[in-house]
């Protein structure tokens, strides 16, 4: 790994180097996710477009839901040019994110379902898998030339799509986090990027307060969405896994993956939390309840001077209806630090080679791959003909023709996940991103994506109560002065451990180790 180090040092230093970084991780595998048998790895070539007569399904009516924001545009895009493809008809129903799992749980076990196709979260899909809910597609992704199965990075056709050898869902999506911040007001600041914790506070604060977009109004150093059940916890575990991770994939982050013990009761929690709330400090007032959409709207139209999310923010800063940030972004990997959690003193202690083996220039990254990316699954009940129409939707929308398209588009909430889509900055530009733009953004993806020490979602039966119930609550009560850190911390390791012990400690800690490729 030392060239691969040395390479992404060079790139924090130089510029030029990000185009050769952009496509150089497409020449890696993965680390931490492996492949099956006969799978081609990230050096998959390039796709191409793919001639296939399109089945007709005249009369057909498929009834699709998901989140009611970005995922759904998203969705819609490709309703009406595959009904005018096929015949079929798509009705699309958007719920609110904190609803979804429970609405399509409970529609899912009544004897009259409402809806034959839903795009979720790879976190939910092992509940509904173990159910009994959700359909097989092996055969059928088998038999689909056009859908390209190999230009789908690893880590989203392992990790999103497939469970104990077997595909489940169609990814459409690629989700982990980095952070943005505005080029014109670090270089005129003689600032880099940050690379560590204390930077992106350091720099949040010296903006804080000033006119970043010249309309007279003071304006924040830091837009980090933190509103409950808004799925914003997960930028916590952002700030949160360099302190915790720093022996590659395979060491988790969550829990220990010898214990089950919950990894939320330490010095590193602690820091995470209290550098999540001292952000605030450098954001809008009542950032406690500040949603990922009015984060980046915040961001786009020069409010900000950084944020971190998910890939959404560098198409959408290119949307000339809506951003003021045009060609003054850049992307970065997740700030890392340089102390990390010993787990067996349960103490901080100072990064070293062999403590953190791919720290870069002595920090240790950790980058989120927060949800993995929205993925599509079809209810195994639904009608014979509805799921092969439903089936025959998620590759057409999934297939590249469309795909390379739709990640570049802000509004659509789609990120990259295809090989093609990181190798080929062609889409990019031709969408309004500059060469430059494009290549920095690309390279970042890039950068997060193939690090040794990336850190996967929490994918084990139940997360929804671990990360989106007991986490989300617990979490909203520290940001408002409800609880301290000490008693935040306690809460989240006592219901995370009678969630573990009521479902089942053994076999929950098969399933976080497989999850890990243990």
């Amino acid at each position: 790994m030392s060239n691969w180090q040395n390479f992404c040092s060079v790139w924090q230093r130089v510029r030029y180097y990000l185009i050769f970084l952009a496509a150089l991780w497409l020449s890696l595998g993965v680390p931490g996710c492996s492949s099956p048998p006969n799978s081609q790895t990230a050096s998959s070539p390039s796709p191409t477009q793919i001639n296939q007569t399109a089945q007709r399904f005249d009369g057909v009516t498929i009834n699709v839901i998901t989140q009611d924001e970005t995922v759904r545009t998203g969705t819609k895009r490709r309703i009406a040019g595959f009904e005018a493809l096929t015949g079929a008809k798509v009705n699309l129903t958007g719920v609110p994110f904190q609803n979804l799992y429970n609405i399509l749980q409970k529609d899912w076990s009544s004897s009259a379902s409402k809806y034959d196709m839903a795009v979720i979260l790879p976190s939910w899909q092992i509940d509904f898998i173990d159910a009994g809910f959700v359909e097989d597609l092996t055969a059928r992704v088998k038999s689909d030339a056009a859908i390209q199965w190999e230009d789908i990075a690893p880590i989203f056709r392992n990790f999103s799509a497939t469970y104990k050898g077997r595909i489940y869902s169609i990814p459409l999506d690629g989700d982990f986090h980095m952070v943005y911040y505005r080029t014109d007001l670090l270089k005129q600041a003689g600032l880099t990027p940050p690379t560590n914790w204390d930077e992106y506070l350091a720099i949040a604060k010296r903006f804080h307060g000033k006119d970043l977009n010249g309309d007279g109004t003071p304006d924040y150093g830091s837009c980090m969405s933190k509103g409950a059940a808004d799925n914003n916890t997960s930028l916590l575990i952002s700030i949160a896994t360099p302190f915790l991770q720093s022996q590659g994939t395979a060491q988790g982050t969550f829990f220990d993956p010898d214990t089950m013990k919950p990894l939320v009761n330490n010095p590193a929690f602690a820091k995470a939390l209290d550098i999540y709330k001292q952000a605030m400090d450098y954001g809008i007032p009542q950032d406690e309840n500040l949603g990922n959409v009015k984060a980046r709207e915040l961001f786009i139209t020069g409010r900000c001077a950084l944020t971190i999310d998910w890939g959404d923010v560098g198409p959408l800063a290119i949307d000339l209806s809506v951003s003021k940030v045009m060609d003054k972004v850049g992307a970065v990997i997740t700030p890392g630090t340089t102390e990390v959690l010993d787990r067996q003193t349960n103490k901080l202690v100072v990064c070293d080679k062999f403590i953190c083996p791919y720290a870069i220039d002595g920090v240790n990254h950790a980058p989120y791959a927060a949800n993995i990316g929205w993925t599509s699954v079809i209810y195994a009940k639904a009608a014979p003909k509805v799921k092969d129409a439903a089936y025959s939707f998620f590759s057409y929308m999934s297939q590249p023709a469309q795909s390379n398209v739709d990640v570049t588009i802000g509004a659509t909430g789609l990120n990259p996940y295809r090989i093609s889509q990181f190798k080929n900055s062609d889409p990019w530009i031709k969408s309004g991103m500059s060469s430059e733009a494009a290549n920095n953004y690309l390279a970042a993806l890039g950068i997060s994506l193939n690090s040794p020490n990336m850190v996967l979602s929490l994918t084990i039966p139940h997360n929804q109560q671990y990360q989106f119930e007991v986490l989300d609550a617990v979490v909203s009560k520290f940001l408002g002065n409800k609880i301290t850190t000490e008693q935040a911390m306690q809460q989240i390791e006592q219901r995370w451990e009678q969630i573990t012990n009521k479902v089942g400690r053994e076999s929950q800690h098969a399933a976080y180790r497989a999850s890990l490729g243990l």
